[in-house]
């Protein structure tokens, strides 16, 4: 009988190459092939290491093609290392999809430790860490979002968010309205050059995030409940209106602060604009 491969899970890093372990580095350049999101952004991490792999394109797009011949490889004996853009493979990524699969047909997965951007702002967030929820990126449309933060609300552990830039804003008055003015802090930019904490009540958070455009990945970190935060009616946040006479008072422009206005929350820029013109 013939012996079957191996699908070597390998973290890498999440911004700061220097991260990337031995172990990682040494199982790359011994396995048949390489796994990955983006080729061309696992390349740029090969060339930095001097490793030349095999490389095949798995990410969500192609999980269910490129999976089966992965599996076919494993099953004649070969070995695999898969990678994510950045982390550990099989976190909020297709690549949980390859290793139960390769479990199910009796394959060895073998997991490489190394960075992973929830664990690394949480250590540093300042909120408990004894147990704590990874929630990953909430879901996109409005309904969703609240009906998983409704599920999350009565967890007493610290919760772990993913979010993109564009979103943060958004995501925070949803936090807020949900769950209450809890503790909370994001990492941003982790173990890259601008690298920066914030930490403070969910209030705080949001209103640091309308005075600075936010740049980068984020990793939002909130205290569990522990039954002292009130949740906050949506009259409580700051109205569209204000926020946008706030924004003119300050010196913008009545075009540019009903632009900020709009994305803030998620209005017509055309509706926002006409608030400023007088009766």
């Amino acid at each position: 009988m013939e012996k079957k491969g191996i699908l070597y899970l390998i973290a890498t890093p999440i911004g700061n190459l220097e991260d990337m372990t031995l172990r990682g580095i040494r199982t790359l350049k011994e396995v048949d092939w390489i796994a990955a999101e983006d080729t061309r952004h696992t390349r740029q991490l090969l060339n930095h290491f001097e490793i030349k792999g095999n490389l095949i394109r798995y990410d969500e797009h192609t999980k269910e093609t490129a999976g089966k011949d992965l599996l076919v490889k494993l099953e004649a004996g070969e070995t695999i290392g898969l990678v994510s853009d950045a982390g550990m493979p099989g976190i909020a990524d297709p690549g949980v999809h390859l290793a139960q699969q390769a479990i199910q047909a009796g394959i060895t997965v073998m997991p490489l430790p190394g960075a992973n951007a929830g664990l690394t702002a949480l250590i540093a967030s300042g909120l408990p860490t004894e147990t704590f929820y990874f929630a990953g990126f909430l879901p996109r449309t409005e309904k969703k979002q609240k009906e998983e933060l409704q599920n999350l609300r009565a967890l007493e552990c610290t919760l772990i968010l993913y979010e993109a830039p564009h979103r943060l804003k958004k995501t925070l008055v949803a936090c807020l309205e949900a769950l209450g003015n809890r503790q909370a802090a994001w990492g941003r930019e982790l173990t890259k050059k601008f690298e920066t904490f914030e930490r403070g009540t969910l209030k705080e958070l949001l209103e640091q995030a309308q005075n600075v455009e936010p740049r980068g990945e984020y990793v939002l970190l909130i205290a569990g409940n522990t039954g002292d935060a009130e949740t906050e009616e949506p009259a409580m946040i700051e109205p569209p209106e204000k926020r946008l006479w706030a924004l003119i008072s300050a010196g913008e422009s009545k075009k540019e602060a009903a632009r900020k206005v709009a994305k803030e929350y998620n209005l017509s820029r055309r509706e926002v604009y006409s608030w400023t013109v007088e009766e």
